[in-house]
């Protein structure tokens, strides 16, 4: 039998703890125009928000996998699951502003607690053939949970809009309990002791990243970096900005996300492949950067219902492309012995883009409600131009 089988009951666990982790992050997207207010604070305090759920998980994660090395994966699986159950009831009882910042950078220190911790996990307990099948599933309970959270915040606010949240705390309360009791550890005492000892050694974000410059495919992180502000810049105000512009409800916010992540998801699984192998990795990344710039800036002169989901969806489909495009791209820029540190590198540039983007865009956002899409469309069209000059460059893509 299979590690993988024997493993089933605790892999099916810990896809339900990732799913709850990732359903939560989403929630607040629907919400957050009602939330603005409700607690009257403007866009740039909503950027900051986002920014700073980024930037304690971006801060924390490194610790955090270390942690779980010594102490065992399912310690901070559960520790994890509680500090977000107590970041979605802060959030959910919060009347003032530095009550939602709190709430957020601890929803930031627990996702980054459960996210390397359940990797590490499924890593112990899956063969190397097993591997890829692991890591799948995993990825596709992140999906799942990023598209379901904000159906389920725009829908369940119908009830209040305060109960998201509470719903969300409850479920992460009740699966931790469930988590504790019933996943065995895969880690032994052995085990954790000789992580500690060659922990010691080990080189920090930090030194990566400034190490990172010197490296060959340091312009394709450069094109991560710009393409993660991009995106941020245009996902942190889209709910703010069909509120404002159109009067859209959470549900109405709801719909459209849903919709298109679930029609970019669909994309993924079904043609993605076809496409990278049918076209390359430098042309389908240029490709979707000026199609996602042009249907952003197009979402500016757009009216009516219809015509802004299927704009949207457009975009949708050009992000849903080009995330794992890029992260393909890199691997096949890094030699065997640097996949780990150019997978800790995209994830880094990555979550640095997620921390400018949105606080540029909620600030763009104060000064008219258009600057952030018209910065966004801009700086993707660089990000177009750098990807091609990175052709030119000829750093290993197909043409």
């Amino acid at each position: 039998m299979s590690l993988l089988l024997r493993n089933r009951g605790a892999m099916l666990l810990l896809m339900l703890n990732i799913f709850l982790a990732f359903t939560g992050i989403g929630l607040v997207v629907p919400i957050m125009p009602t939330y603005m207010n409700e607690l009257h604070i403007g866009g740039s305090v909503v950027g900051l928000l986002v920014a700073a759920f980024s930037l304690t998980q971006l801060l924390v994660s490194p610790f955090a996998g270390r942690v779980s090395d010594r102490l065992g994966r399912k310690n901070i699986i559960v520790g994890g699951l509680i500090v977000f159950a107590v970041s979605e009831l802060m959030f959910g009882l919060a009347n003032v502003p530095w009550l939602l910042f709190i709430s957020r950078m601890l929803g930031g220190i627990g996702a980054a607690m459960i996210m390397p911790a359940v990797m590490a996990y499924v890593a112990d307990t899956t063969s190397l053939e097993e591997r890829a099948k692991g890591m799948g599933l995993i990825t596709a309970a992140i999906s799942t949970g990023f598209i379901i959270g904000p159906g389920l915040g725009g829908y369940l606010a119908d009830f209040g809009i305060r109960v998201p949240f509470f719903f969300a705390a409850g479920a992460a309360a009740v699966v931790s309990v469930v988590t504790f009791l019933i996943l065995p550890e895969s880690l032994s005492a052995a085990q954790r002791a000789e992580a500690k000892v060659s922990q010691e050694q080990k080189e920090s974000l930090w030194s990566q990243l400034l190490r990172s410059y010197r490296e060959p495919y340091f312009f394709g992180l450069v094109i991560v970096f710009v393409l993660a502000f991009g995106l941020a810049n245009y996902e942190t105000v889209f709910g703010l900005f069909v509120d404002h512009k159109f009067g859209f409800t959470p549900k109405d916010i709801a719909f459209i996300i849903t919709f298109g992540s679930i029609a970019g998801a669909v994309v993924q699984v079904s043609v993605f492949g076809w496409i990278l192998n049918r076209f390359g990795e430098n042309k389908v990344i240029s490709i979707c950067l000026l199609v996602a710039a042009l249907f952003i800036l197009l979402t500016l002169f757009v009216q009516g219902f219809v015509v802004i989901v299927a704009v949207t969806c457009i975009v949708f489909f050009a992000m849903d492309i080009l995330r794992p495009a890029v992260g393909t791209q890199l691997s096949k820029m890094a030699g065997e012995s640097q996949q780990g540190f150019v997978a800790g590198m995209n994830s880094a540039y990555t979550s640095l883009g997620n921390i400018a983007g949105p606080i540029v865009a909620g600030y763009l956002f104060d000064l008219n409600i258009n600057f952030p899409y018209a910065a966004a469309a801009l700086v993707l069209g660089l990000c177009f131009w750098l990807s091609l000059s990175s052709g030119k460059r000829g750093m290993g893509q197909r043409g």
